[in-house]
């Protein structure tokens, strides 16, 4: 991707901070530019459709209702932000068991786009905004246009030593995090569960993180879009429930993680009538509303998903997908981290060497070592994943490029494939 500041038309500067211009991970391991028969653990999307009970209802609210099909009101249609309400209240239970009105509800293009209308909205350049790593890349790149500047406090992964540990042995330090605050704090983003670590916050934790925003009078951007993914019997917890968390923080959530429809586009943020309007004047600005259809077919889903018990089972699915991937690891002997929530697992891949004459891209080149492994892999072994040092500032590419994320949002038959093909990378573990 050709980019540069000499250009006739110059880039603007901000776009080379932090190697934004930069090809993402995304797209350097996208399926197009590795080989065919790759199998894709990277990017986190599943290969089988939305629930049918969902499907046939919206091709039949598509063909009754034309007005399904056009402009929606930039907060969102009216039935899904009825259904949003309905689902969500009795989660927060500092509403003491009054129902979120459409005023605290905003429906955005996807999560990321809901991110980035808030960040649009409450950003003044040289903000700054506190950011827990790993982190979600577009993180980054949000802040960063609205002039910001991120700073990083890294989550401390589990002592060497092999073997499997758990999310929640990734800890992370409240004296660190409150030394990242100064006076050009403008907020902190929490992500839980975590991506791609599979952290599931306790409420204690949560509690210890709002002491220090409160404290500091932070905005708080709580990504919660692997929600509905939680194992082994954990709780997730909104932040914005505990006292005096309410008035400062956007609860983000994802139709498409949610309802295995990552490509409608459709998330939502809840939170404080002055947060959400700010959001939504920022929204209707950048892609006025998000698409009527995906909205329409994500309300119904949310109104059937207790009929079908429909995320009981997509969790217990989803855990059996995972303790089959982990399984392969087991069988090869490499660490990792078994998720708590999400559907990604991390795995030190320290102990793999590959040939060091291996030709990598030059898009890899100048990266974590994490990158030439997994190019290695998916041309080799061809299974793809995606290396976490872009999760990273360049002070800590050290952490992420001992691992590699897998995404187990596949179905069963896929991931048994994926297993075996990665058993062959026992000749290269020292």
């Amino acid at each position: 991707m050709a980019t540069s500041r000499d250009s006739v038309i110059p880039q603007a500067e901000r776009m080379f901070e932090g190697g934004t211009h930069k090809l993402d991970v995304w797209t350097i391991f996208t399926p197009a530019n590795v080989p065919p028969d790759c199998i894709n653990l990277g990017q986190g999307f599943m290969n089988w459709a939305p629930a049918d009970w969902i499907r046939k209802a919206a091709h039949k609210a598509m063909d009754d209702d034309i007005m399904v099909n056009h402009y929606a009101h930039p907060r969102g249609r009216p039935r899904l932000v009825k259904a949003i309400s309905d689902v969500y209240s009795p989660t927060f239970p500092n509403l003491e068991g009054r129902k979120l009105n459409p005023e605290e509800i905003v429906v955005t293009a996807g999560a990321n786009g809901g991110i980035y209308s808030a960040l649009t909205a409450h950003l003044e350049p040289g903000d700054e905004v506190v950011l827990i790593e790993p982190f979600f890349d577009q993180y980054f790149a949000t802040i960063a246009f609205q002039g910001g500047k991120p700073v990083y406090v890294p989550l401390h992964p589990p002592k060497e030593g092999g073997g499997k540990s758990s999310g929640a042995d990734w800890t992370l330090n409240l004296d660190e995090l409150e030394a990242a605050f100064t006076p050009k704090t403008k907020a902190i983003i929490i992500n839980t569960p975590h991506n791609p670590v599979g952290k599931v916050f306790t409420k204690e934790e949560l509690e210890g993180i709002a002491k220090i925003c409160i404290k500091h009078n932070v905005l708080v951007i709580a990504d919660e879009v692997y929600d509905c993914m939680i194992y082994d019997g954990k709780s997730h917890f909104h932040i914005a429930s505990l006292p005096g968390m309410w008035e400062r923080t956007l609860s983000v959530f994802s139709g498409g993680k949610s309802f295995a429809a990552t490509g409608w586009r459709v998330g939502w943020l809840i939170g404080p009538q002055p947060l959400v309007s700010a959001t939504l004047a920022a929204q209707s600005r950048i892609v006025f509303c998000t698409n009527g259809p995906m909205q329409e077919a994500t309300a119904i889903a949310l109104e059937g998903a207790a009929e079908h018990k429909f995320f009981e089972t997509q969790t217990a699915e989803y855990q059996e997908r995972r303790d089959i991937l982990c399984s392969y690891f087991d069988q090869l002997g490499l660490p990792y981290t078994l998720p708590e929530g999400s559907y990604f697992v991390l795995v030190d891949m320290s102990r793999l060497k590959i040939p060091e004459d291996y030709p990598i891209p030059e898009t890899c080149k100048g990266r974590g070592k994490d990158f030439a492994k997994c190019w290695w892999m998916a041309n080799e072994i061809k299974v793809v994943s995606i290396p976490p040092s872009e999760f990273y500032c360049e002070d800590h590419v050290a952490i992420g490029e001992n691992f590699a994320r897998f995404a187990f949002c596949k179905d069963p038959e896929l991931l048994h494939a994926a297993g075996k093909r990665l058993l062959q990378l026992k000749p290269y573990l020292q």
